[in-house]
C-alpha cells in the first residue's frame, strides 16, 4: 500500500525549509522525491525517517508522536524516530532513515542512509538453545525479536501448520474477499528464516514437554532440546457437535489452508451460512458478499458484537451488513445441517450450500497442563510472560497475565499476541521488559474499519460520541467511572490518544 495524498501535502524537504520551522517537539510531515518523510529536531540534532508505516503503509504523519517515538494511526505499530526501528508490532521492518543537512538557517533532507546498527546486546546471559512451539503471531514475533536483538544461539521454531507464519488477520478480510494476492500473506519470505538461522520446522506437532530433560518431544518422537522454551500454541476454533457439522462442506477459518479451502469451496456455490456473529464470522460474511454469494448469519445473540462492543456498535454493524444484502437470523441456535438446509431453533430452515463456523476458539493449553504449569483458564504468566516453571515462557492466546488492574486476563488479539512474543523474547535474553501497551485490534467490514483499544469484559457505561452512521465516532467504555477501553470508527488518531492514556503511568 502506497503513501496517501495527505502524507505528501507537507513541504518538500529536499528543497529546504527554515530551521525555525522544524518544531522542538513532535515531528514535521513532508516528503522527498514523492515519498513521505518525518523530520524532527532533538537536542542532539535533526533526524528524518520514512513517513509510511512498514506494516500496511499507514500515514505516520497522521499518527501520534510521544517523545522519540511515533505510532501508526491504522494498527498502532510503534517506531523510534531516531533509528527507525520498529519497536512494537504489528510492524517488524524498520523505517528508512534520511540524511539531514543544515546549511546556514536552511534544513535539507536529500538522501537515504544505511539502516541504523542494531543495539548491542549482552550475550553473556543468553541461553544456548531456544525452542518456540507455535508458528503464529507470538511465535514468529519472538523469533524475529531474538535475532534482531543479537541472539546467536540455536533457535528452533516448531509449527504444526504446513505454511510459514502468515498475516492471519488478512485471511478473513482482503484475502478471503479476493482483493489481496497470496504473496501478501506470509509475514516474511522463506529466505528470511535461512538468512536469520531460524530452524523453522513446518508440520511438526509437539506431543509433550520433558521438563526435567529440557526437551520438546514431537508426535514423531523427535526431541528438540532447549535452555529456554516459549509456548505459543495459540487457540483452536470450536466445532459444533450437532448432526451434519462433521461434513466436509463445513469450514473453519484459522490457517492459510483453511482460507484456501473456503475459496476453493465457494466456486459454483450460491448460498453460504455463517454460524456465529463473531468478528471472524462477520468478516467472513463481508468477504463472501464481496464475492457475490448470498450470505445468512445465524447466531443466538440479540445483536452482533453486543457483548464486546455494546448495542450502538451492534446495531451499526448489523445495519452495515444488511445494507450489503446479508440476512441475519439472530436469537437462534443451530441444530443440524443436511448439506442443503441448516435447521435452527425458533424458525424455518435456512438454505446453505456451504457452512462456515465462527463460534469462538479454545486456548491450546494441553502441553502446558501436562507439563504441570500453573493453569487458570489459560497458562498463568507474569508481565514478562514467565510461567510457573523456570525457563518456560508462554505468549499469545494461551497466556493469562496481570492486566491493567492486576487481575488476570487472556487476550485473543493478533497484535497483542505479537507484542507478547516480543516481550517474551527480551525476557528470555535477560532484558528488562514487560507488557505495558493496552490491547489493540481492528475489524474490517466492507469499507468500514473499527479500531478497539483497551480491554473491557464488562462496563457500567458505553458512551457514544459522534455519529457511527457518519463513520465518525468513538464509543468509550467506563467501569466505576474509569475509562477501560474505546472503539472508534473514522477517528484513528483519537484511538491512538486513548491508547496512550490507558498505558500505565500515563497522565
Amino acid at each position: 500500500m502506497g503513501a496517501t495524498q495527505a502524507q505528501l501535502s507537507g513541504p518538500d524537504f529536499s528543497l529546504g525549509l527554515p530551521l525555525a520551522d522544524v518544531p522542538a517537539t513532535g515531528a514535521l510531515s513532508g516528503h522527498v522525491g514523492g515519498e513521505p518523510v518525518l523530520l524532527m529536531r532533538r537536542a542532539d540534532g535533526l533526524f528524518a525517517v520514512s513517513g509510511a508505516c512498514t506494516h500496511y503503509g499507514g500515514p505516520l504523519g497522521e499518527g501520534l508522536v510521544v517523545g522519540d517515538t511515533v505510532r501508526c494511526p491504522w494498527h498502532h505499530a510503534c517506531f523510534d524516530l531516531r533509528s527507525g526501528e520498529a519497536l512494537a508490532a504489528p510492524a517488524f521492518d524498520a523505517l528508512d532513515r534520511w540524511a539531514v543537512e543544515t546549511v546556514g538557517d536552511q534544513v535539507f533532507v536529500h538522501a537515504r542512509m544505511a539502516p541504523a546498527p542494531a543495539r548491542a546486546a549482552d550475550a553473556s546471559a543468553h541461553p544456548a538453545r531456544i525452542v518456540i512451539v507455535g508458528g503464529g503471531a507470538a511465535g514468529f514475533s519472538a523469533a524475529e525479536m531474538l535475532r534482531r536483538r543479537g541472539y546467536a544461539g540455536a533457535l528452533t521454531l516448531l509449527s504444526a501448520d504446513a505454511a510459514p507464519p502468515c498475516d492471519r488477520p488478512n485471511l478473513s478480510k482482503d484475502y478471503l474477499a479476493g482483493t489481496a494476492p497470496e504473496d501478501w500473506i506470509p509475514l516474511k519470505p522463506d529466505a528470511f528464516y535461512a538468512d536469520h538461522a531460524i530452524d523453522l520446522r513446518l508440520g511438526v506437532e509437539a506431543a509433550r514437554i520433558d521438563v526435567s530433560g529440557r526437551a520438546v518431544v514431537s508426535t514423531a518422537g523427535e526431541r528438540f532440546a532447549w535452555d529456554a522454551l516459549l509456548l505459543a500454541t495459540g487457540a483452536e476454533p470450536i466445532r459444533l457437535a450437532g448432526p451434519g457439522f462433521d461434513r466436509p462442506e463445513v469450514h473453519l477459518l484459522r490457517s492459510l489452508a483453511d482460507a484456501r479451502a473456503i475459496i476453493a469451496a465457494v466456486e459454483g456455490v450460491r448460498t453460504v451460512a455463517v454460524v456465529g456473529a463473531s468478528f471472524i464470522g462477520l468478516e467472513v460474511a463481508a468477504s463472501l458478499r464481496e464475492r457475490g454469494l448470498e450470505v445468512d448469519v445465524v447466531a443466538p445473540d440479540t445483536l452482533p458484537l453486543e457483548r464486546v462492543m455494546g448495542p450502538d456498535i451492534g446495531r451499526f454493524i448489523q445495519g452495515l451488513h444488511e445494507a450489503r444484502g446479508v440476512r441475519f437470523h439472530l436469537g437462534r441456535s443451530v441444530e443440524t445441517w443436511d448439506g442443503a438446509r441448516l435447521t435452527a431453533s425458533g424458525g424455518p430452515p435456512i438454505e446453505a450450500d456451504l457452512v462456515v463456523l465462527g463460534v469462538g476458539v479454545r486456548p491450546r493449553t494441553a502441553l502446558a497442563e501436562a507439563a504441570d504449569l500453573t493453569i487458570d483458564r489459560g497458562v498463568v504468566v507474569d508481565r514478562a510472560l514467565r510461567t510457573s516453571v523456570p525457563g518456560i515462557f508462554a505468549a499469545g492466546d494461551i497466556a493469562r497475565y496481570p492486566g491493567a488492574d492486576g487481575a488476570l486476563v487472556r487476550i485473543e488479539h493478533w497484535v497483542a499476541a505479537e507484542r507478547q512474543g516480543q516481550v517474551a523474547a527480551l525476557a528470555m535474553l535477560g532484558e528488562e521488559s514487560e507488557l505495558t501497551d493496552p490491547p489493540f485490534f481492528w475489524s474490517q467490514h466492507y469499507d468500514v474499519t473499527i479500531r478497539y483499544v483497551g480491554h473491557a469484559t464488562d462496563w457500567d457505561e458505553a458512551r457514544l460520541d459522534g455519529s457511527l452512521e457518519g463513520h465518525d465516532a468513538t464509543v468509550r467504555y467506563l467501569k466505576a467511572g474509569r475509562l477501560v477501553a474505546a472503539a472508534s470508527v473514522g477517528r484513528d488518531r483519537e484511538n491512538l490518544e486513548i491508547g496512550a492514556a490507558l498505558r500505565p503511568g500515563a497522565g
